[in-house]
């Protein structure tokens, strides 16, 4: 460089990390992690450090461990015994080491739970849906996407990483799914990418509708049955179990880290889509396989569920008992058929005040539910009743949400 050239000004890394942040507090949608320890064998019970000098008592009502499963003795007792019998860690990727007994074991039961020939192990149910959506459209040639608006954020990030084409579809809107699909070459291959229950609003894919159009535009479907499996069907097998829909779909994704209690993702289809997975994903490939403590713990858990349905009707029932309750007192609870009790309030700031007064005040911890995980003027209180949950701390919920409401000059349902 000449001795007489300007040089480049320098870029101020920090001042623009500083600005990204303050953006979120300013648009109010600050993520603040609250600091917690659940109590075992008493939740909802749990403990929060944050701003106290000592823990202070909670009760929690977001938890996505939503029968408390993590919590059940059998599932402890596994992981116990796992850990005494072969260690912490699994050692590896699953094709160097990390193959355990334990997986070989929880991928056939999951593959039972979805009535499918096989199923494969993620570690989390993010890198399931990233992993297997970007692996298969990658597989089929000019493969296009056809994505439901609301689906999870993995599922979109999947569909980005294919590089393939996609069209998104109106929320569980048959008719311009149905337009998509027949404006397209009929022979280029289709998937069509959609949940069973959707966590935000609470409701319900049209399953059986949506394979019939897969049916009629020879179209691949994939179903996220995340905030499903453990809760419904027979044996937990979800939506697609309840409704006598899994033989019809080509691949059911699920999590074992929210009824099952653990952590973990997973996909079930027939041997060639798993084997195809197995193969291709470099999200499943390079990472280190689960702890088999994890999947010991994992597999205690799907093993009870489908044997046992209190954990269930317990659920559904403190979930009904809530809304009712919600209702009652005008508080303007959205109206739902799933175990989501969503409460609406459309403002991030007034979300983020309302589950600050009631951890501070009142002891009970709800996250407030901002975009990017929904749209704008959407930010709503979600609880997740599950069947540990009394009447009694029901009626408490409600009536402290019913004084800061009044507090905060909020407006009731109509």
């Amino acid at each position: 460089m000449s001795i007489d050239a300007v040089p480049a000004r320098s870029v101020d890394y920090n001042r623009v990390f500083a600005q990204a942040i303050d953006r979120l507090h300013e648009e109010g949608r600050y993520r603040v992690f609250i600091d917690i320890l659940r109590n075992k064998g008493q939740f909802p019970n749990a403990r929060c450090f944050a701003g106290h000098n000592g823990p202070k008592p909670i009760t929690v009502w977001c938890s996505n461990d939503y029968l408390a499963m993590g919590q059940h003795p059998a599932v402890i007792a596994a992981m116990e015994e796992a850990l005494h019998d072969v260690g912490a860690g699994s050692g590896g990727t699953r094709n160097i080491g990390g193959n355990t007994h334990y997986h070989i074991d929880l991928e056939t039961e999951l593959a039972d739970l979805h009535d499918k020939e096989a199923a494969l192990l993620f570690t989390s149910g993010y890198v399931s849906n990233e992993a297997t959506l970007s692996t298969i459209a990658r597989i089929l040639p000019g493969c296009i996407i056809f994505s439901d608006e609301l689906n999870h954020a993995s599922m979109i990030a999947g569909i980005r990483h294919s590089g393939c084409e996609k069209r998104v579809f109106r929320h569980n809107d048959l008719a311009h799914l149905e337009q998509l699909l027949a404006a397209e070459d009929p022979s280029v291959p289709k998937l069509i990418a959609f949940e069973s229950v959707y966590s935000m609003d609470g409701d319900v894919a049209p399953i059986h509708a949506i394979c019939d159009l897969a049916d009629k535009y020879n179209a691949l479907t994939y179903l996220d049955e995340v905030h499903a499996v453990g809760m419904y069907g027979a044996r937990g097998g979800g939506i697609s179990e309840r409704d006598d829909a899994a033989s019809r779909l080509t691949i059911v994704e699920g999590t074992l880290g929210k009824a099952f209690g653990v952590m973990g993702g997973y996909i079930a289809a027939d041997r060639t889509v798993i084997d195809v997975i197995r193969s291709y994903a470099p999200g499943f490939i390079f990472t280190t396989s689960l702890s088999p403590v994890l999947v010991a713990g994992a597999l205690a858990s799907v093993r009870h569920l489908k044997g046992s349905t209190a954990e269930r009707e317990g659920q559904q029932a403190a979930a009904a008992t809530l809304k009712t309750l919600f209702a009652d007192a005008g508080l303007p609870v959205m109206d739902t058929t799933t175990h989501i009790v969503p409460l609406m309030v459309g403002d991030p700031v007034k979300a983020k005040r309302i589950s600050d007064i009631l951890l501070r005040e009142y002891g009970v911890y709800v996250q407030p539910i901002n975009y990017p995980t929904v749209p704008r003027g959407t930010e709503r209180l979600r609880f997740t009743p599950g069947p540990a949950h009394d009447t009694a701390m029901m009626r408490e919920l409600t009536a402290a949400l019913v004084e800061i409401w009044g507090r905060l000059e909020l407006r009731k349902a109509a």
